[in-house]
């Protein structure tokens, strides 16, 4: 009798040693795993079985985490991919920049005009926006000196220089329009990256219209 209570401890002592083994497609067994795993929630699909993905869910009376139909739509829908050949607008009623990204591009920008008016309001949203997204390349007053363009000096060596970036308010940039300026934070030119999918194009306007607005002192 003992003979077998101890095959059937030793048995059981392997299995749960088993389960701890973890690599490759086996992580080994997993308390909670929700806890360890979370689900991805997908808005263009809609599944409509509470029970999917009980096996994660840990919680009473709750649906499985894979449940993820809409309780607030009268037909439980989520959020549906537009139209065919629909085009998005923002709050304005703007339809996208349709610009593109080459020299004609560039000097098809010279001829944009800034939807908006160099108005206090504009220009001290301009501000906080150019503070916000250049000031650490441009400077605060345009002039190409930023702390990026610097670079700052610790322990008597200097980090982060990145000389060359433009001074807005050198002769060779007193003359560019707001288009141009708008179109290159929306594409980027030379060391300068692409701010199209950080900043708005409401935003990128203001910019331009606040940068020729440091250009006249």
């Amino acid at each position: 009798m003992r003979l077998i209570t101890n095959l059937v401890l030793g048995v059981s002592a392997a299995v749960v040693l088993a389960g701890c083994k973890a690599g490759g497609d086996n992580q080994g067994l997993e308390y909670a795993p929700n806890m360890y795993h979370s689900v991805a929630y997908e808005p263009l699909t809609q599944i409509t079985d509470q029970k999917a993905g009980w096996y994660f869910n840990s919680l009473d009376a709750r649906p499985g985490e894979f449940y993820n139909s809409n309780p607030y739509n009268a037909y439980r829908m989520n959020m549906r991919l537009p139209a065919p050949h629909t085009v998005r607008r923002n709050a304005q009623g703007w339809l996208p920049y349709r610009g593109v990204n080459d020299s004609t591009g560039l000097r098809l920008a010279n001829k944009l005009v800034n939807p908006f008016e160099a108005s206090p309001a504009v220009l001290d949203q301009g501000k906080v926006l150019f503070e916000t997204y250049c000031k650490h390349c441009h400077g605060a007053k345009a002039g190409g000196d930023g702390k990026v363009a610097q670079g700052v000096k610790i322990d008597g060596v200097d980090h982060s220089m990145y000389p060359g970036v433009a001074n807005l308010k050198g002769d060779a940039y007193k003359n560019i329009t707001e288009g141009h300026i708008f179109h290159v934070i929306t594409y980027g030119k030379g060391l300068m990256g692409s701010h199209g999918s950080q900043v708005s194009e409401e935003d990128r306007w203001k910019i331009a219209k606040y940068v020729k607005e440091l250009q006249k002192n």
